[in-house]
């Protein structure tokens, strides 16, 4: 019993899995982040850039 006790406590597998999730995560939240972050500034760029192909073209 002491044996199958010992080795449980060695066995790092569920860590490392609990790790690797937790890295993929974090990757996730930072992909989101920045596509959040670059949506709206190309949003921005592009109405920006239509309001002044609507003024040049003398629509108002």
């Amino acid at each position: 019993m002491t044996k199958l006790f010992a080795r449980f406590m060695k066995d790092e597998s569920g860590a490392t899995a609990i790790e690797y999730g937790l890295i993929a995560a974090l990757i996730s939240v930072a992909l989101i982040t920045g596509a959040t972050s670059l949506g709206g500034k190309i949003n921005d760029n592009f109405t920006d850039l239509g309001t002044k192909m609507d003024t040049a073209n003398g629509k108002f």
